[in-house]
């Protein structure tokens, strides 16, 4: 508990970074006062990861308390620049309102666009301004990408850069062509038994239907997540089904399991149909 009796009575952010800067003083929490920008990295891939999930229940509580751990983690590592006279919350705040109001001329300027892909490539223009200005202007567009980012996520990222500078196929049956191209080639490199051969071609066509993905606005590691999801339900259903059986899935048969898993399938139908 703060010393202000008035502190609920705050700005829910200046309330928040009072908390924060008790955290880290002297006589604040040991925990807290040990942290370092390194040591916070993987809380803010978890909190982030946790907000996604919260996000995919729909529950508006969860997602408002999830939201409160990103923001914590960003206001603890602007607390530490501060001790460090590097920069405080505010500036972070202040970079970031500069830079969506330099990014988007056709809202606080005279530039004017027809839809969101013009905004992309005006986007693009401005990015490349922007590194000019900083001395890495023959820098490639595919270049600033997050090292740690999820390769799946990280190709659709790729391809969509690409694609805001015309490197794009035209309609959806040449992406399924390539799919398709990239398949015959995994099934040859399966027959050759040649594990990098494999390997490869394996990741070209993961390529292939990630860019499918992007074609059609469907976001793949949003896509395969639900798919993962939807896996996981399935699998503890027949695992239920077994229980029910005093049977352990090792004992089935594979057609007694695909039996199990229509029937799964089924009653997943008619609950949506409902």
């Amino acid at each position: 508990m703060t010393d202000d009796p008035d502190a609920a009575n705050k700005r829910g952010i200046d309330r928040l970074l009072d908390v924060v800067g008790r955290l880290r003083s002297e006589g604040g929490c040991p925990w807290d006062r040990e942290q370092t920008l390194h040591t916070l990295k993987q809380y803010l891939i978890e909190e982030s990861y946790e907000l996604i999930d919260a996000i995919d229940t729909g529950s508006v509580d969860e997602h408002r308390e999830e939201l409160g751990d990103v923001l914590l983690q960003i206001a603890l590592q602007s607390r530490i620049r501060e001790e460090q006279d590097d920069f405080a919350f505010d500036d972070v705040a202040h970079t970031i309102a500069d830079k969506l109001i330099h990014r988007h001329p056709h809202v606080f300027g005279d530039v004017t666009v027809s839809d969101s892909k013009q905004v992309l490539k005006n986007w693009e223009v401005i990015k490349a301004g922007e590194r000019e200005k900083k001395g890495t202007g023959n820098r490639s567009i595919l270049d600033g990408l997050p090292k740690h980012l999820p390769a799946l996520q990280k190709a659709q990222r790729i391809q969509v850069r690409a694609s805001r500078v015309g490197f794009d196929w035209e309609k959806s049956e040449d992406v399924l062509a390539k799919i398709d191209e990239e398949l015959a080639e995994t099934r040859e490199a399966i027959a050759s038994s040649d594990e990098d051969m494999i390997r490869e071609e394996l990741g070209d066509l993961l390529f292939s239907v990630v860019n499918l993905c992007r074609f059609h606005g469907v976001d793949s590691e949003d896509a395969l997540r639900g798919t993962v999801r939807k896996f996981i339900l399935r699998f503890k259903e027949i695992e239920g089904m077994l229980r029910t059986q005093d049977r352990k899935m090792q004992d089935c048969t594979l057609d007694e399991l695909e039996n199990m898993w229509k029937s799964v399938k089924g009653v997943e139908k008619e609950r949506n149909d409902e």
